[in-house]
């Protein structure tokens, strides 16, 4: 699994003690410096079922300085997964990706009905 996560991000870190305590194997990769690509951005929107905006940071900086609250609704999903693999700071993190799993932002109860 690939597990990108920015190292300043306090919910990133509960995740990795998580996925550490259930002995979870994965490949951590820092978020900002190296986004998801667009084949894995397309499959964690499919895990998402098509809703782009949970792919968003959008109490992030980036995301108000964009003004993507009001663009958003109006992006093709092939548009926002462009814009998103090419700025890891607006992708909600942590974000988790498997064969079969999908995971981003960290709620504890959907991590442990997942993992």
């Amino acid at each position: 699994m690939k597990f990108y996560q920015y190292k300043n991000c306090s919910t990133c870190r509960k995740a990795q003690k998580f996925l550490d305590s259930r002995g979870v194997a994965y490949e951590s990769i820092d978020i900002t410096t190296q986004p998801p690509s667009e084949d894995e951005l397309s499959a964690m929107l499919a895990h998402q079922n098509g809703e782009l905006r949970k792919l968003f940071n959008t109490s992030g900086l980036q995301y108000r300085e964009l003004g993507m609250k009001d663009r958003l609704a109006n992006m093709s999903a092939a548009e926002a997964i462009t814009l998103l693999s090419g700025n890891g700071k607006l992708i909600k993190r942590p974000f988790l990706l498997g064969d079969t799993l999908g995971l981003v932002g960290y709620k504890q109860a959907d991590w442990e009905n997942s993992i």
